[in-house]
Order: structure tokens, then sequence, then C-alpha cells
């Protein structure tokens, strides 16, 4: 009986061992994707880095303006005057009543969506 608990105790061991080996593995596997994750986000960083610079290169007051009068015969754009600005007590904010809806009439959102996948 004592050879059967010795030989029971060595194949645990061993299946541990041999689970440990795998989650070892598995670890190493996860923690080459996190890293390449990582790599990717920092890349994309620059990148939107780059765009938003760009975007501010192509926003520059001045050659705004200069597009504005080459294409003003096209586009008739303006600079704003102080008088097309309007206060807030101008605005005509729609009544309390009319923001109130009233569902009356159920739609049937599965079976538009069925439509759609297929």
């Amino acid at each position: 009986m004592r050879g059967f608990y010795i030989i029971f105790a060595s194949l645990v061991v061993m299946g541990l061992g041999f689970w440990a080996y795998q989650e070892n593995y598995a670890t190493q596997n996860v923690l080459k994707k996190v890293s390449h994750l990582q790599r990717e986000i920092g890349h994309q960083r620059e990148e939107l880095a780059v765009l938003k610079a760009e975007w501010a290169y192509l926003n520059r007051p001045e050659r705004l303006r200069d597009l504005a009068e080459i294409n003003f015969d096209r586009l008739g754009l303006l600079p704003f005057q102080p008088e097309q600005f309007g206060r807030v007590d101008q605005v005509a904010f729609p009544q309390e009543e009319d923001l109130i809806l009233e569902l009356t009439d159920a739609v049937d959102v599965v079976g538009s969506l069925e439509a759609i996948q297929q």
C-alpha cells in the first residue's frame, strides 16, 4: 500500500509540474501579446500626434483666409461680423409640451435586426 501512495504522489507531482509548465508558457504568450499591444498603442499615439499637428497646420487662420479669398466666387465665404451673433434670449427653444413624446405604437426592433443580419 505504501508503494501505491508513492506512485500516486509522484504522478500528482508530475501532473502539477506539467500544469505549471503549461501555465508558464501561457503566461509568457499573454505577456508577449500585451507587449505587442502596448507597442502598437504607442505607434497609434504617435500617429495621432502627427495627425493633430497636420490638422493644426491645415487649420491655420491665414491659410483658411487665403482659401476663402481664392474660392470666393464659388463659396461666397465672408468673415463673421459682430451683428451676426445673437443672444441666448433670442433663441427659440421648444415648448415643454413639444418635448414630451407619447409612445403609442410599439416598434418591432428584433424583426428589423433580423432583416439587417440577413
